[in-house]
């Protein structure tokens, strides 16, 4: 074989020939044009020389073990290439089925990650050996991507593990498994120390077995709980779509159902069959606007918001390692546990020492939790606790490097805070505010070292959310963000950076998103058809719902302080008609939301119990549900966020594509179909008019919402001039700027 081949080949003396993957122009294995041709030309010199071949072991010279599929490939594939994709796919599946039909016995030896791709080439062997190392992950992740495991890992996991397990355990959520969780299922056979004892332990399973086959090729094989015509799993089957339209609640998420559909399909029929059924529905996913919006925004876009992002020389690592968190109220408490779980001493600051200890107990509930089940040992919760010093004492911060203030929205407090801590910490520590709407210039000006003052924006439930907004005020240092991406690093949070504003960016997503759908309250749209709307487009939770959670007050304070701040800058402010609900429900029927016990729904003892039966009173609708336009709703809701998203590109509230995209999908919920806000213009699909595509086609929708609901839905210019263009948002040629559609294609962006 040629120097450019991705599989090197070599036969022992034994007879045993060891084929290691090693593409030589990538850090990673993946199933691209390379490995296609150097599988084809491996496997055809196999069954040349099987004759005299005892076996065959697959390993990887690679960290991992095979990476999956190439998503650059995969991204540039388009909608008029089907065909030619199909027979690429169709061609990858055959390879694999000659390996294992091969005559000889095949062993996969894993010594690092297989997903996706990756792990269906293991399937095609005829066991699978991994190093029992919990740093090893295994699994089939395409759902996640928007895609299904189309080399025939639906097919194989399907035969081996039955229908039901195979879809609940691996294929419709796509969650990893560790080593030991995957032999437990049965997806791998056998478990060894470390790697130096993977090929000893590959070589004595082929003697052992040498007329080794699979399962499914062996005559009268029957699927683990039989076939979807046997009575048993005939009465569970019908369970799983209606469970699967529950979690998906309506979202536009085409992956699950043709996972599912090709699953049950491919269990009626012979082997090689239920491949075919398995390749077309992957073509399907791979050719279509979905896919590709996930794999841009859950694969490309979090590479770049996680990696290096241009550090400057001169700029050392840093790791916290003592850490003070002024404020123990629920932001501050679970603050200090995530820093706690990352190893870092904290010191948890308060008014008073009984307020700082019920601030250490929301940690102590969090790990009791955890130990009862199972995903701690007791030890290693006492350990964290332990490195939470609860406290009223100011000394107690002696020498810390960080300080992460989170009290109430209240500038003079913040500042009163600061002053205390700050002589207590070490001269260069990072100075951090949790705030969600205050001006970091504004606070920093409270500080002697502005140049150290940055926003650290975190979201609630803190220990669950995995996004960090980073908030840069004027005078911020590049080493003070840098230390912050380094910290959100340590702590396993996703960061996002932005610059200084009202609202940041996220809060004013999120409330251009409340505010339109509480609109449509004055317009007479029944509140249930508003929730639905919301769920349909893909929110995790109905909007008005969202609105109590957030606290209506809360909001109509925080519109008021915009207006402030707009009005005494000179700028025309325009009265959202959302602030004559809040008005209404506050002013008229003392509801300001969950933490008032009332709002949009009703509450008893802490807990919704259903919409409020006055809104019909207060808001009556003009319509029945049944005949809303969910679809308009839903665009109103996608298409006001993506603008006012533009409008924080113009701004240079952010920078970055990829911060943008990232942030709104897991700082506020955009829909993960879109690919986040940014994407989902270049994306862009009309629901009623399919021909409508892209910024051209977002610009046109926006205009007609605007002409019938308001100017909040104008194009901005810039968006316009963009569309006109014909270009995307995308970081290839810098900060939010983007390459022409032609060039986009060409180089294989894709999305």
């Amino acid at each position: 074989m040629s120097d450019s081949t991705t599989i090197k080949w070599a036969r022992e003396q034994d007879g045993v020939v060891v084929l290691t993957l090693d593409d030589p122009k990538q850090r990673a294995n993946t199933m691209n044009a390379d490995y296609i041709a150097s599988m084809a030309a491996t496997v055809e010199r196999l069954e040349a020389e099987k004759d005299e071949i005892a076996g065959v072991v697959v390993m990887s010279a690679k960290k991992t073990f095979f990476a999956g599929g190439d998503l650059h490939d995969l991204l540039a594939v388009k909608a008029d290439e089907a065909a030619e994709f199909a027979e690429f796919v169709r061609g990858a599946k055959a390879q694999l089925r000659r390996l294992e039909t091969l005559g000889v016995p095949v062993v996969a030896a894993i010594a690092g990650s297989a997903l996706g791709g990756g792990l269906e080439i293991a399937l095609a062997t005829h066991r699978r050996i991994v190093v029992d190392d919990s740093a090893i992950a295994l699994g089939l992740p395409e759902v996640t991507l928007g895609l299904l495991p189309g080399g025939g890992g639906v097919t194989r996991t399907v035969r081996m593990l039955g229908v039901v397990q195979a879809l609940t355990r691996l294929l419709l959520e796509g969650k990893p498994l560790r080593p030991r969780q995957a032999l437990e299922l049965g997806l791998v056979d056998e478990l060894v120390a470390d790697g130096d004892a993977l090929l000893a332990a590959a070589k004595a399973w082929i003697a052992a077995n040498p007329q080794a086959a699979q399962p499914w090729d062996v005559k009268g094989h029957r699927i683990p709980g039989g076939s979807p015509s046997d009575r048993q799993l005939a009465q569970i089957l019908p369970t799983l779509p209606s469970n699967l339209r529950k979690s998906l609640k309506g979202a536009s998420y085409p992956a699950p159902l043709n996972i599912m559909a090709a699953a049950v399909e491919g269990a009626q029929v012979d082997f090689d069959s239920a491949i075919e059924i398995e390749g077309r529905y992957m073509v399907d996913l791979a050719t279509g606007q979905v896919a590709k919006n996930m794999i841009q925004a859950f694969f490309f876009d979090m590479q770049r918001v996680n990696g290096a992002r241009d550090r400057p020389d001169g700029i050392d690592r840093f790791r916290a390692r003592k850490l003070v968190v002024l404020g123990a109220g629920m932001m501050g408490a679970a603050i200090a546990y995530v820093c706690a779980k990352a190893g870092i001493e904290v010191v948890l600051k308060d008014v008073t020492l009984e307020a700082a200890e019920r601030g250490k107990q929301y940690s102590a509930r969090v790990l009791e939790r955890e130990v009862a089940r199972k995903r701690r040992t007791q030890a290693d919760a006492e350990a964290i606790l332990a490195r939470i010093l609860a406290t009223d004492d100011p000394a107690a911060a002696d020498g810390a490097d960080t300080v992460i203030e989170a009290v109430f929205e209240d500038p003079d407090l913040k500042r009163r805070v600061f002053a205390e801590i700050l002589p207590h910490l070490a001269g260069d520590a990072l100075l951090a505010s949790n705030t969600s709407t205050l001006p970091i210039t504004g606070l920093a000006e409270g500080v002697p070292r502005p140049a150290d003052f940055i926003g650290l924006h975190f979201f609630s439930p803190v220990d669950r959310m995995p996004l960090l907004e980073i908030v840069l005020g004027r005078e911020t240092s590049d080493t003070a963000l840098y230390r912050s991406l380094d910290l959100a690093k340590q702590i396993a949070k996703t960061p996002i950076v932005v610059k200084d504003s009202r609202g940041f960016f996220t809060s004013r997503l999120i409330t251009s998103f409340m505010n339109e759908a509480l609109a449509t309250l004055l317009e007479g749209v029944a509140p249930a058809s508003i929730e639905q709307a919301s769920l349909q487009a893909g929110y995790p939770a109905p909007v008005l719902q969202l609105s109590d959670e957030v606290n209506l007050t809360l909001m109509r304070d925080i519109g008021e302080l915009n207006k402030h701040a707009l009005q005494s800058a000179g700028g025309a402010w325009y009265e959202h008609p959302a602030y004559r609900v809040l008005g209404r429900m506050i002013d008229d029927h003392g509801r300001p939301g969950k933490l008032g016990g009332a709002g949009f729904y009703d509450y008893v003892d802490g807990r919704r119990s259903g919409l409020w039966k006055g809104l019909a009173e207060a808001f009556p609708s003009v319509s029945e549900p049944s005949t809303v336009d969910l679809n308009e709703l839903i665009e109103r809701m996608l298409v006001v966020e993506a603008i006012e998203a533009v409008k924080c590109v113009d701004e240079g509230v952010i920078e970055s594509v990829a911060d943008a995209n990232v942030g709104s999908l897991l700082g506020i919920g955009f829909p993960g179909w879109t690919g986040g806000v940014l994407q989902y213009i270049n994306g862009y699909i009309g629901r009623d008019r399919p021909d409508r595509r892209g910024p051209a086609g977002f610009v046109e929708r926006a205009r007609e919402l605007s002409d019938k609901h308001g100017e909040r839905f104008d194009p901005p210019a810039s968006l316009v001039r963009r569309a006109q263009r014909g270009e995307l948002y995308s970081d290839e040629n810098g900060s939010a700027s983007a390459p022409s559609t032609s060039e986009h294609t060409a180089r294989g962006a894709g999305c």
